[in-house]
């Protein structure tokens, strides 16, 4: 029994909630769009290049600048690679959009990889979107958390995966690219407010309050 709860301060929320946008927005919102318009208005070469072009442009941007890559773009970027390649040899835009379906089940199984190491993969993709202090990461409740929760994410990834392959099979691009990103995002959202419930229950249960904001110093 806590007989007074420890408090730690983390950036305030609008400042979260604006990060999360940008990097949705970096990794997956703008390169979809500058796909889609570059392969409207000339040919799949473009399209490709317009996408891998914004991923490298995002990573030199935080090389010059000396800034920290967050392990989301990191991710992103490599599997975009990837994708290009495969697009390009093949020419074919069904193969392009297959790698990210093809992606959620890689994803879900490094989570479930992860599950066992002291900082599993959910845990090291959680700071990019929220930075959280040492004392909240070396607990031992916290840990055993990001353990447990990325069994969900793994069921998430899972979901998405087989959704979108199937929506992949049987849509038109321009369908294919509103119904499963709005569904990608649904789904995604969903799953990080009881992740968020789950957490903030947790950090009860050790005697811990999450105060989002600088802390006092009056």
């Amino acid at each position: 029994m806590h007989s007074r709860a420890q408090i730690i301060h983390l950036q305030a929320l609008p400042g979260q909630l604006r990060q999360v946008l940008r990097h949705l927005c970096e990794t997956i919102l703008v390169p979809l769009c500058l796909f889609y318009l570059l392969l409207t208005y000339t040919n799949l070469t473009g399209a490709l290049l317009a996408a891998l072009g914004w991923a490298f442009a995002g990573m030199a941007r935080r090389v010059v600048t000396r800034s920290p890559i967050p392990a989301v773009l990191w991710l992103s970027t490599v599997l975009l690679v990837v994708r290009t390649v495969i697009g390009y040899a093949t020419g074919s835009v069904f193969l392009y959009f297959l790698q990210p379906t093809v992606q959620n089940f890689l994803i879900a199984f490094g989570l479930l990889a992860t599950v066992r190491l002291r900082r599993p993969l959910i845990a090291r993709l959680a700071d990019d979107f929220c930075a959280f202090p040492t004392a909240l990461t070396s607990n031992l409740r916290v840990q055993r958390f990001f353990r447990r929760v990325s069994l969900l994410w793994a069921l998430v990834f899972l979901t998405n995966g087989a959704a979108t392959l199937w929506v992949l099979a049987r849509a038109t691009l321009g369908n294919f690219l509103m119904v499963t990103t709005a569904g990608s995002f649904t789904l995604l959202g969903a799953a990080a407010v009881v992740s968020l419930l789950w957490f903030r229950r947790e950090l009860r249960g050790e005697g811990i309050k999450l105060r989002f904001g600088v802390a006092s110093t009056s």
